[in-house]
């Protein structure tokens, strides 16, 4: 008796084309591995949270699984840039700039990307520094995406913020891990939250693609 493969959740192809059209970047194997997770998490009937929005390329697939699952995408961000989004390095988008006050403003793009997507209602954007976020945040989560910014302190912050939050049974992803040491700026810090995450005994790993890797909380100790 041949066993039946496992349904894998991919979203419609307009979600799709949407996501593919929005400003950032995370590439399609990531964007489809995200949204598989999120949509399983979505099961949870427990909020879907990101850390790190920037313009809503993956907010859209995190709003998206949420609708599908009758719960709530939330996503995080100052909207002022992460490190290597600021002038002088190689992510800067000067169309992104406030001309006005000289500095990064991402959220009206992000708005309008939610809103080219159709997607508006099914999103709580939170507009402030993730750790301060996390300190008045009370409910459980089902889902938590940390792609935020790439240094020690601010992954570390994200991850410790966050991972407590998750329900048990619950999903923590975590973008741009390169265990590389060459990518010390783009990926060591998302690598070691990682390497902590599974360290801690509360989280098993269920899927490696590319720099994402989705881990599950199969422990309430952390």
């Amino acid at each position: 008796m041949t066993p039946r493969s496992r349904a894998v959740a991919t979203p419609q192809p307009q979600i799709l084309a949407a996501f593919e059209a929005a400003k950032g970047f995370m590439p399609v194997r990531e964007g489809l591995a995200l949204y598989e997770a999120a949509a399983e998490a979505g099961a949870l009937g427990l909020p879907l949270l990101e850390v790190g929005t920037y313009c809503g390329r993956s907010t859209i697939l995190l709003a998206e699984a949420a609708r599908e699952s009758g719960t709530v995408a939330v996503t995080v961000d100052h909207h002022r840039g992460s490190e290597e989004q600021q002038p002088g390095w190689d992510f800067h988008d000067p169309t992104v700039v406030d001309p006005e006050v000289g500095r990064m403003d991402t959220l009206p793009t992000f708005r309008r990307t939610l809103h080219a997507a159709g997607l508006e209602d099914h999103v709580i954007a939170m507009v402030g520094r993730s750790p301060q976020v996390a300190r008045v945040w009370g409910g459980r989560l089902g889902f938590v995406f940390i792609d935020g910014g790439h240094t020690d302190e601010h992954a570390s912050a994200d991850y410790e913020g966050w991972a407590p939050k998750l329900a048990e049974g619950g999903t923590l992803v975590i973008h741009d891990v390169f265990p590389d040491p060459v990518d010390e700026f783009t990926g060591q810090a998302p690598y070691r939250i990682y390497l902590r995450a599974l360290e801690s005994g509360a989280f098993t790993e269920v899927s490696a693609t590319d720099s994402l890797r989705v881990l599950r909380r199969t422990s309430a100790a952390l």
